[in-house]
């Protein structure tokens, strides 16, 4: 797997072992992480929870009947619509005789002894951005960096970034901070879990303020700890990434963000892809840690072929008085 890349998840419903070995390799060859239900009774709750998928790959026949798999299909259209459905077609019945449930949640499809239309799928409806290199590492620099800085005495762990197309929202508390520039304009959002975060800001505070009083933090505290740390990210990040705005950036319309509290569901009014990273804080001495979700929605404009990043050399930085020569 090519790890300068981001990596994507595909929920994978396949009975058939006469293509697994060689769904393997391209998975691996296309930076796809392959997930399978182990008991295909719990297929809707895995659906329901915060897991992030790139997409679904289908068998015609999962679950030992064309009709099987066409009530599976209409289950994930219904509950995760935004994930693209590719369909492997096992020859059982022609495409034009499938049930219409199936076509119509399936956005593609191939055939297991030839992989090249699976490619084009996969490149088109789950790695359809194309996230510079560059972008990728300097925002894992960035927000490690401020996150180190947060609290005292934690480390630092980072997941693989990866390319999601679901809409759920991670935790309880999430902040949400506009970017524009360029050669993009969207949203960096910023999501944790309540109670880990608050029970870390807890433990920075007495470590801080021993014997001065109360240590118990409150949603105030979460709210200005998050708020603190997305003001921080996105101030490195404009001043790296983002140029200088015009006037013709500036009238651009802008598209309805859609918030359902119940379901735990955000839409940003696009079927962009989004780039996820995951964080891990952690402090060894209590044994405490919070996970800290950032998404990237390049929603409203997305030319990578125009990203440039503001980057110092040596030079620079003896001018600006940040180094001497020795």
């Amino acid at each position: 797997m090519n790890t300068s890349k981001p990596v994507s998840k595909v929920l994978v419903l396949d009975d058939s072992p006469a293509h697994a070995q060689a769904l393997k390799l391209f998975f691996d060859e296309h930076n796809l992480i392959a997930l399978k239900v182990r008991d295909s009774s719990r297929l809707g709750s895995v659906l329901a929870t915060n897991i992030d998928l790139g997409g679904v790959l289908l068998a015609d026949n999962y679950g030992g009947s064309v009709e099987h798999a066409a009530t599976t299909a209409a289950r994930i259209n219904t509950l995760r619509p935004e994930l693209p459905v590719i369909l492997r077609s096992s020859g059982d019945a022609p495409l034009e005789q499938l049930p219409k449930p199936m076509k119509n949640a399936a956005c593609a499809h191939f055939n297991g002894a030839d992989l090249t239309a699976l490619r084009e799928a996969v490149d088109q409806y789950i790695f359809s951005l194309d996230f510079p290199n560059a972008l990728v590492r300097g925002i894992a620099e960035i927000t490690e960096a401020r996150l180190a800085t947060l609290f005292d005495g934690v480390t630092v762990q980072r997941d693989t970034p990866s390319v999601v197309r679901d809409r759920i929202i991670f935790g309880e508390v999430f902040s949400l901070i506009p970017l524009e520039g360029t050669w993009c304009r969207g949203y960096m959002l910023m999501q944790a879990e309540e109670e880990p975060l608050l029970g870390m800001i807890e433990r920075d505070r007495a470590a801080r303020d021993a014997g001065r009083g109360t240590t118990q933090a409150g949603f105030r505290d979460l709210n200005n700890v998050l708020g603190e740390l997305t003001n921080l990210i996105w101030g490195a990040f404009k001043d790296r990434f983002l140029g200088a705005r015009n006037g013709r950036e500036a009238s651009q319309v802008q598209v309805p963000l859609l918030v359902n509290h119940k379901h735990r569901y955000i839409s940003f009014g696009s079927d962009n892809p989004q780039l996820r990273f995951q964080y891990r804080l952690s402090d060894a001495a209590s044994g405490q840690s919070v996970s800290i979700d950032q998404r990237f929605v390049f929603n409203l404009s997305w030319s990578p072929e125009d990203f440039s990043e503001n980057t110092m050399d040596v030079d620079d930085l003896v001018e600006s008085g940040e180094l001497d020569l020795f």
